[in-house]
């Protein structure tokens, strides 16, 4: 990419333009400990090529990966088993160039992958139609709520409890533009556009879905359901009851990439189908009657007026889309319902094991992940554990750890990990 450099003048033009005073305004919704106020520390201001790389080789090297050790976080990012072949065939030339999603008619491999991650999401959902696709699941709960109050003409939110708690600051963060009134209730009213569930939640129970749509029904809502462990749609039953799916489709084909790029899903029922951001990839046949895809739906700002876009997505991950494809397509239906039945045994093996151990497991329902109560402060047992080369799990307040167990989690993870909880 060219870096093009602007005089002081451009830039106040454009700030004018935009309607802000300054750079750093643009940044406004960014916290202030977040920003970096001053040179980062312990960096030369330059050095040759080598020794730059000799540098940056040595602090990558400081990193700790799920791979190096008990691993049980979870928290919306999963450390899943990824094919071997998954990687060579989106490296293979019909894939991996950087404009083939834009050109129908001569990028029959890539549309012909999307046809198949958006018929993958269907089957997975149970909706009747997905889209190809969108950034992440943070984000993709968002445009499900933009949807939703377009398709009701309503303007509220409700937001029932255990959404992850990134979600909703993505979702309050959009918000905070427009006139929206975000309750954090599973109530809803005539004047709720949807009722937000995700399924399972962030402490990992699974909610009665039915009982949502009931309420929803009462009151003309939407009801939306957002899924992060994608893989536990091969045990629970397809959320059905929804009038749209999102979330998170990482887990299958995508590796966690220190937090992405990911891979948002979004789904819903075909009278919908208008109404939904990003593109539609479909199926018809070219003059000479041969089976071709195109782009059907592209609601997109760069593809029609921008006043009637939904949704101001310039592109999606469309290589993590495929990755997602290629892996299952390698499953296939049984095997995609083995992994899941493989993250559910773990699981409770996990949960079995704390439990005779003297610990507390909170939960009732769960799939790979669940709330357990230490007895000790949570966020220094996580401390004290990574340190001995155990990534324990994600600390809640007070003593509550949210851990994961997938495909990955062995015998003398679990081992090693209870021993060095008991020895807190």
């Amino acid at each position: 990419m060219r870096y093009l450099p602007h005089t002081e003048q451009t830039r106040q033009e454009m700030l004018d333009a935009i309607g802000v005073s300054s750079i750093d305004d643009l940044f406004s919704a960014v916290p202030s400990d977040a920003l970096q106020k001053a040179p980062l520390v312990g960096l030369p201001n330059q050095q040759s090529e080598m020794a730059v790389e000799a540098q940056m080789s040595a602090m990558a090297a400081k990193n700790h990966s799920a791979a190096d050790g008990p691993f049980f976080l979870g928290a919306g990012c999963y450390y899943h088993h990824i094919p071997a072949t998954v990687d060579h065939m989106i490296q293979r030339s019909e894939f991996l160039t950087a404009y083939t999603p834009y050109q129908p008619e001569v990028s029959q491999g890539t549309l012909a992958a999307m046809f198949q991650f958006q018929s993958y999401i269907v089957a997975l959902t149970g909706q009747e139609v997905a889209n190809a696709s969108l950034y992440d699941g943070a984000t993709a709960t968002m445009e499900a709520a933009l949807m939703a109050m377009r398709v009701t003409r309503r303007s509220n939110i409700s937001v029932a409890e255990g959404l992850h708690p990134q979600y909703l600051e993505t979702l309050e963060t959009y918000m905070s533009q427009q006139d929206v009134e975000i309750q954090t209730v599973d109530k809803t009213n005539e004047e709720t556009a949807c009722l937000i569930v995700q399924y399972p939640n962030f402490r990992g129970d699974v909610p009665d879905l039915a009982a949502y749509r009931a309420q929803c029904d009462a009151t003309g809502a939407h009801l939306v359901v957002v899924v992060t462990e994608i893989i536990s749609l091969g045990m629970l039953p397809a959320p059905t009851e929804a009038d749209i799916v999102c979330g998170e489709a990482q887990s299958v084909g995508v590796p966690m990439g220190f937090g992405g790029p990911h891979l948002g899903i979004l789904a819903c029922h075909k009278k919908y189908l208008r109404q939904m951001p990003g593109r539609l990839i479909g199926e018809t046949t070219d003059e000479d009657g041969k089976r071709s895809f195109v782009i059907t739906l592209s609601t997109r700002e760069q593809h029609i007026r921008r006043e009637r876009a939904t949704s101001n997505i310039c592109t999606n991950v469309g290589l993590c889309a495929l990755a997602f494809t290629v892996h299952m397509s390698l499953l296939g239906e049984v095997g995609f319902k083995h992994l899941a039945q493989l993250n559910h045994e773990k699981a409770c093996q996990l949960a079995d094991a704390l439990t005779d151990a003297g610990f507390t497991v909170e939960n009732k329902t769960f799939f790979n992940e669940f709330v357990v109560d230490l007895g000790t402060n949570a966020k220094m047992a996580v401390q004290k554990l990574a340190d001995q080369g155990i990534i324990a799990g994600y600390a809640l307040e007070g003593n509550e750890l949210l851990v994961t167990a997938t495909e990955m989690t062995t015998d003398e993870h679990i081992e090693q990990f209870i021993s060095a909880l008991e020895a807190l």
